[in-house]
C-alpha cells in the first residue's frame, strides 16, 4: 500500500483513536503518543492491511489494547481513566461550573464501573459504534454488550440521581 492510499485509508479514523486513547489515558499527551504509536504499527503492516476486512475495527482494537497494556505497566502508575472532552463557550459562567461538575461526576461514576461495562459506554455513547462493531472490539456478543451498556447508563443514572436527590425528602 502506498502512502497516499495509507492516508486516505486510516487518516479519517485518526481523530477516533485520539478519542478512544485520551478516554483511557488520563493526559492529552498520553493519548497523542499512544496514537501516534498505533500509527506507525498501522504502517509497519501497511503490505498487509488490504487483508483486513475491516481496518478501522483493527486499528481501535490495537488502541485499546495499547492504552489497556500501558495502564497496566509500571510507569503508568500514575494514570487514570478520564473523560473531558465537553465544552461550551457560550453558556455563562455559572452554567459552565454547572456543566463540569457533572462531567467530573459522570467521570468518576464512570471510573467505578467494570472495565466492560466503561469501554461498551464510551464505544457507543461517545464513539457511536454499533452493537456488532462494540461487540467485536471487546469480543463480546452484540447482545451481551446491550446488557454491559444497559447496566453501565443504569448505574450512572442512578448514582447521579442520588448526588441530585442527596437531601431531598
Amino acid at each position: 500500500m502506498k502512502q497516499s492510499e495509507f492516508l486516505n485509508v486510516v487518516m479519517p479514523f485518526k481523530d477516533k483513536l485520539f478519542r478512544l486513547a485520551k478516554r483511557l489515558l488520563v493526559s492529552t499527551e498520553e493519548a497523542e503518543d499512544a496514537t501516534q504509536e498505533i500509527l506507525l504499527k498501522l504502517w509497519s503492516k501497511n503490505d498487509r492491511m488490504k487483508g483486513y476486512a475491516n481496518v478501522e475495527a483493527f486499528a481501535m482494537t490495537m488502541t485499546k489494547n495499547f492504552c489497556l497494556d500501558r495502564l497496566k505497566s509500571k510507569q503508568a502508575s500514575n494514570l487514570k481513566l478520564v473523560h473531558s472532552n465537553y465544552t461550551d463557550s457560550n453558556a455563562s459562567l455559572q452554567r459552565q461550573v454547572e456543566a463540569q461538575d457533572s462531567v467530573n461526576w459522570v467521570e468518576k461514576i464512570m471510573e467505578s464501573l467494570p472495565e466492560q461495562q466503561k469501554m461498551a459506554l464510551q464505544l457507543r455513547d461517545v464513539e457511536q459504534y454499533s452493537f456488532e462493531e462494540i461487540g467485536k472490539l471487546l469480543e463480546m456478543t452484540p447482545a451481551a454488550v446491550r446488557v454491559a451498556l444497559s447496566r453501565a447508563r443504569k448505574t450512572v443514572r442512578q448514582k447521579l440521581m442520588e448526588k441530585h436527590n442527596y437531601g431531598i425528602a
